[in-house]
């Protein structure tokens, strides 16, 4: 099938006015570069602003509107996630109390190999019961491991059990790089996640889970008398953070997953391998300040903004309206016009039936050769299949299409 490049540039000023040139619409016989997901995190070429030194064997700074990473190290190197696995153990509870398979207050006894359970703890203690709600608060802001195995036990049975419930999640997320050994993040051979894995999974807790989400944001817990303080050190420096997980162990180093929401953006952080608690509070405030002060991020599509029309054959109407299923949010550097340039490429004939939400092409925004944002370009209605003679016209019509492109 041939590819349809509809060009059209787009020159704005982030905080001004957009302006628009008339559509260019120019025949490709060669296929264009695999389309990616919407979830699929993309790479700004920033070229004009220096990413601050970080001192970590891996780092992602992202931001979570545009979905577009500003500065990267070691992306798909697999390390270990350490206590970061827990943001797993909690999406996987989370999404259990929202099919009713659990509920806040259930109560739920604790094992004695969840007792046993070695690094951080809530100081559960054995044969004991504990609700649900306290065992999450204890698992996020104590970083229990005796919480996160109660949990796993309680979902599924076993922890060996929640264990495959967690490598299944990771993939059908898109976390192509992980694989999971246990619900604590004690260290094992093969227990190893990526920069880019653990940015989908932040950005899923945050988009799938927001009743939940505060919980993150907690600077301390007390169960059992004891009291323990969030070991995330920026929810006590940064009135903008409000989340998400630290993890340590000696061979992963002092790792954090940061969140911060400022100016109406949410931006992520992720450092693996620093050397000490300070110092990954230090990394992540550098790369957040980074995204946040050097960058700007503003709506340029409308979720169902109609962006073309595309001929439709053998069908109730002979076109569709395309255009987006979500906003779509693009990051340049703050105060620097661009001049960007817009590449639609749709898949061309379209047959019917179309259904509503059918992706029918991409759009690209470019700067120069380089990708900057890609995005899913879907039909914005449904196309019924015509009666017979519709149909019958059409396919002529497609054939005598096929002898002259030939």
């Amino acid at each position: 099938m041939k590819k349809i490049l509809s060009t059209f540039t787009l020159t704005f000023l982030l905080g001004g006015q957009v302006a628009w040139a008339a559509p260019e619409i120019t025949p490709v016989l060669t296929p264009s570069s695999t389309t990616k997901t919407a979830n699929s995190p993309l790479v700004l070429p920033v070229g004009s602003i220096t990413v601050p030194d970080i001192a970590a064997t891996a780092y992602l700074v992202q931001d979570l509107q545009s979905n577009q990473i500003l500065a990267v190290k070691g992306l798909e190197q697999q390390v270990e996630p350490a206590s970061l696995t827990k943001l797993m153990t909690a999406y996987l509870t989370f999404k259990a109390l929202e099919e009713g398979k659990l509920t806040a207050n259930q109560m739920l006894t604790v094992s004695e190999r969840a007792w046993k359970s070695e690094g951080s703890r809530m100081f559960l203690e054995m044969n004991k019961s504990v609700s649900v709600k306290d065992l999450i608060h204890g698992l996020i802001i104590q970083s229990g491991n005796d919480a996160a195995v109660t949990l796993a036990e309680g979902i599924a049975g076993s922890e060996q059990a929640f264990v495959a419930m967690m490598n299944a999640e990771a993939k059908r997320l898109g976390m192509n790089h992980t694989h999971f050994e246990n619900s604590t993040g004690l260290p094992g051979k093969t227990h190893l996640t990526t920069v880019k894995d653990l940015a989908i999974l932040s950005a899923a807790i945050i988009r799938d889970f927001p009743k939940n989400y505060p919980i993150y944001a907690k600077k301390e817990f007390t169960y059992n008398g004891i009291r323990q303080p969030n070991r995330n050190l920026l929810l006590f420096r940064d009135p903008n953070v409000d989340g998400l997980k630290t993890g340590h162990t000696n061979s992963a180093g002092y790792n954090l997953i940061a969140s911060s929401k400022r100016d109406g953006r949410r931006v992520i952080s992720i450092v693996i391998g620093t050397a000490s608690q300070e110092a990954r509070a230090t990394e992540s405030s550098k790369l957040l300040n980074y995204a946040l002060q050097g960058f700007d991020t503003q709506k340029i599509y409308q979720k169902g903004q109609v962006i073309n029309n595309l001929r439709v054959y053998k069908g109730s109407d002979s076109n569709v309206e395309i255009g987006f299923q979500y906003n779509t949010f693009v990051t340049l550097p703050r105060g620097k016009g661009a001049n960007t340039k817009h590449i639609l490429e749709t898949t061309e004939p379209v047959l019917a039936p179309v259904k509503a939400g059918q992706q029918l092409g991409v759009l690209k925004l470019m700067d120069g050769d380089k990708v900057i944002v890609e995005q899913p370009v879907v039909a914005l209605k449904a196309v019924e299949e015509a009666g017979f003679f519709g149909r019958l016209w059409d396919g002529m019509v497609l054939w005598f299409k096929a002898i002259f492109s030939d």
